[in-house]
């Protein structure tokens, strides 16, 4: 097996010291271009391999960022994963992907860094946590939150406004003429989460709207799956007072909505309107298409990987705790219309 060329390697074939050959690789400015291009072609020609590993060793960091997310079976999350992953690659950083399940113990043990040192920081996406948790945590481990803030402060934050959002679905539907807009996914008690957030951008549509406001068409159900969705809208058509539109509070919940509702003989959106969130890539070629709202997910994942990186090069400097609202846009396709 034919050992990985070295610096020492590089400097030889390049006619020039280790030093030269490190500060060429470290883009150093007080290298003459001459020395800089003979190094580059001495790279080229040997094969060598910057040992990314050994710097940020050095520089006391693994060049590891954790991204911990409920479940990797919501689209959703995958999707954000995948912008994540490109943003720290920008970076330099690696993206190591931890699932939860939503449990408030493995929630917890990321916000701690797992008690390892394989991680720079963490990006986490939580569900369970409560305020307390995050209150007396561990300040010198950087952390971005995502989605909803369990409590104020604390660590920098990303997430869209949900109430608009919510609030923009509802009033497009309203605007189609529908009048019993039943929320899929909706929660009007428990945690301040994403469900009771959107519910209260439905409500304040309906309000600014002059409609009364009927909370047995906010339907919570046990999770974000398909088959939750399926089994909602199954429930809601077969009332005797029936919803005309579905407002769903992800894609995977409108989709198993659509399925349901066609095998029941009704049709989408002559019967009834179906508006998700999320725009999760199924959503575009689903029959209907699929309205929805869309949050930016690449300004999401931009956002928190440069707080948390930023973080993670300034960990006694840095600015207090950072909110940033990414955007959303509202997308009309077939299932309301478009």
């Amino acid at each position: 097996m034919v050992p990985r060329p070295r610096i020492k390697d590089v400097a030889e074939y390049a006619g020039v010291s280790p030093k030269t050959v490190s500060n060429v690789i470290n883009d150093y400015e007080h290298v003459s271009e001459r020395t800089r291009t003979a190094v580059r072609e001495a790279i080229d020609a040997l094969g060598y391999r910057v040992n990314l590993a050994g710097r940020q060793l050095r520089r006391g960091r693994t060049g590891m960022l954790a991204l911990v997310v409920p479940e990797l079976d919501v689209a959703y999350f995958a999707e954000l994963a995948r912008h994540v992953m490109l943003e720290a690659d920008r970076r330099g950083g690696t993206v190591l992907i931890h699932e939860t399940g939503g449990r408030r113990e493995r929630e917890l043990a990321a916000v701690s860094g797992f008690d390892a040192q394989f991680t720079d920081g963490v990006i986490l996406s939580p569900l369970a946590l409560l305020p307390r948790d995050l209150t007396g945590r561990d300040t010198r481990l950087p952390l971005v939150l995502l989605g909803e803030r369990t409590a104020p402060g604390g660590a920098d934050h990303v997430g869209i406004d949900n109430v608009l959002a919510a609030r923009e679905a509802t009033e497009h539907l309203l605007a189609r003429g529908r009048r019993r807009i039943a929320v899929v996914g909706g929660a009007l008690r428990g945690p301040q989460g994403t469900d009771r957030l959107r519910t209260h951008g439905y409500r304040a549509a309906l309000g600014a709207a002059g409609l009364p406001f009927d909370s047995g068409l906010v339907v919570p159900v046990p999770a974000f799956h398909w088959q939750d969705g399926a089994r909602a809208a199954t429930e809601l058509v077969t009332r005797r007072d029936p919803p005309d539109a579905l407002l769903c509070l992800n894609d995977h919940l409108a989709l198993g909505a659509v399925r349901a509702l066609h095998e029941r003989g009704l049709s989408v959106p002559e019967d009834l309107d179906v508006v998700g969130f999320d725009d999760i890539e199924a959503s575009r070629f689903s029959i209907p298409t699929l309205s929805t709202v869309a949050p930016d997910k690449r300004d999401i994942a931009r956002a928190a990987v440069h707080l948390l990186m930023d973080r993670i090069d300034r960990p006694e400097d840095g600015p207090p705790p950072v909110e940033h609202v990414a955007g959303h846009r509202l997308i009309v396709r077939e299932s309301s219309g478009g």
